[in-house]
This record gives C-alpha cells, structure tokens and sequence, in this order.
C-alpha cells in the first residue's frame, strides 16, 4: 500500500514521536525505529484485527514455551526467521582474518564439566570421533590457556537438558588449550537434526512449508583474556542440509572433513581408541578485543 490514508499516517508518527523524551539516546534511537517500522510494515500487508490478535497469540505461545534452562523459543523464532544471523554479522564486521562467527543457539547450558586435553564428553554412544586444533590470535601465534566451551547434540539429535534420558554432561565440555595452543577433544561424529517443532515455530515452519532441519555440527564459544569471544559451529562438510539450513547459519569457512581413521593411527593410542574413528582438524583465529 503505497498511499497511507492521512489519518492511519498521523497514528504512526503520534506513536513515534511519543517516545522522542527517552533520555537514553540509543534506548530512544532502538525503541522510535522499531515502532516506526512496525507500523510501516502493518500498513505495508493492510493487518486486519483477526491477524493482529493471532500474532498476538503466537508471540505469547512462544513465551510459553520458554523454560529459562534449556528451551528458549524466542531464540529459536529469531534463529528460524534470520534475525539471528542478521544481527550476528552486524556485530562481527571483522578486519581482520579472524574465524568467522555464527548463531549461538537455544541450547547452551552453562557450569558444564571442565575436560582434560583429549577427554571424551560422550556419555551415550556414537561414531568416536577427534576433533583437534589450535587457537591462534590474528598473527597466527599460539593462544595458551584459551578456553572452548563445547556443545552438540547426541546420535538421536537432541542435546542433553532437552532429552531427560541423557545426563546433563552429556556432548558437553570445557577444554583449554595448552602452552602451544593445542587442543583435542573426543567425541562422536555430529548428526543432522530437525530443531524442535512442539511449539509455534514449528507451527510457523509448517504453514511456510519449510524443513526444520540443521546440518550436523559442533557448537564452540571460545574465550582467551585481550581477545573477543568468537561464537561459532564447525560442520560436516559433506552433510545434505548446508545449503538449506533452517537457521542460516552455514559458511564455507566452518566446514570441516571428518577423515575416517583406524587402530593403527598415531592419535588412535594417545587418545585410547580401540576401533575405527573419525578425525577432524581446524584452528580457531580470535580478534583482538
């Protein structure tokens, strides 16, 4: 709708004008923006009250399905819907060659178990799995004492505090890297997973006819002291979703291959495999804070 009848306009600018005393300027700049462009986009699509109210009740059902520990639906809607990744590229314009970020997630769990250097963090089965590598700064030198923070999901595609039958330590960890900035973590291999859809994203994915699928991946938040906080996954390279993943958080620098090894291997003994497993390489380059 391009003519906005006189008086509909008159509401919007009220509206936005209401808030021009804010004394926090950014608070004022964040809160007139967002009002400006919800009134522009209900006159844009012409919201009928019906439409209005079942919004309405979708954003409250996705409250409701937020449990403060474990599911947060909010994200979840912001991850589906591309916000998420959005804001994420916004905040990390990087200059400099740094490892490239991606979106946090709806199943962090803070207080997980501090692991040894090759520890293994799976507590229900799997394809084993090794992920080794370093953490650099921009120079390329070697970071010691950084920490990963480690996440996935189990071979049933569910993270543990999601799924009651696993232990909450489950597939999760933190590993420091040590004097030349190298770290190990054992693991199973990831697996693709369909994000929930109990809830009203999921009802949201259906009536769109979208999939609610992720590639497979490991989630990472890595932190060293004088550097920023890097978010990000490292993904199967081979997996069918990349190029449809449900919350756009794919690219190219963060595939990873998984090279299919055996009892022979020099890492097989040092990390106490005694069967077939998988082997994945990659350094984590931090921005300078």
């Amino acid at each position: 709708m391009n003519n906005i009848p006189p008086n509909e306009a008159k509401i919007s600018s009220q509206a936005v004008a209401s808030f021009a005393n804010t004394p926090d300027p950014r608070l004022r700049q964040i809160v007139q923006g967002l009002v400006h462009h919800l009134h522009a986009f209900a006159s844009e699509v012409e919201l009928t009250e019906e439409e209005w109210l079942h919004g309405i009740r979708f954003l409250t059902d996705t409250g409701k399905m937020c449990d403060g520990v474990v599911r947060q639906e909010f994200i979840l809607l912001s991850d589906v819907i591309g916000l998420s990744m959005l804001v994420d590229a916004i905040n990390h314009r990087a200059s400099e060659d740094v490892t490239e970020t991606t979106v946090f997630g709806p199943f962090y769990m803070t207080g997980m178990p501090e692991r040894g250097h090759g520890e293994s963090m799976a507590l229900t089965p799997g394809q084993p799995a090794l992920v080794q590598g370093r953490v650099l700064d921009a120079q390329g030198e070697p970071i010691s004492g950084a920490v990963l923070d480690v996440w996935q999901s189990a071979e049933n595609g569910m993270y543990s505090g999601q799924d009651p039958a696993q232990p909450l330590a489950n597939l999760r960890g933190r590993y420091r890297t040590d004097d030349q900035g190298r770290f190990a973590i054992r693991t199973i291999l990831p697996v693709s997973y369909p994000i929930p859809t109990d809830g009203p994203v999921g009802r949201l994915l259906q009536a769109t006819n979208r999939h609610a699928w992720r590639p497979a991946h490991l989630h990472f938040m890595v932190k060293a002291e004088r550097h920023r906080t890097l978010v990000t996954h490292l993904f199967n390279h081979d997996d069918p979703y990349l190029e449809s993943d449900v919350v756009f958080g794919v690219k190219d620098s963060l595939k990873v291959v998984y090279e299919p090894c055996q009892t022979d291997h020099p890492l097989a003994v040092r990390y106490d495999f005694t069967g077939p497993f998988s082997l994945a390489s990659y350094d984590f380059v931090l921005e300078r804070a």
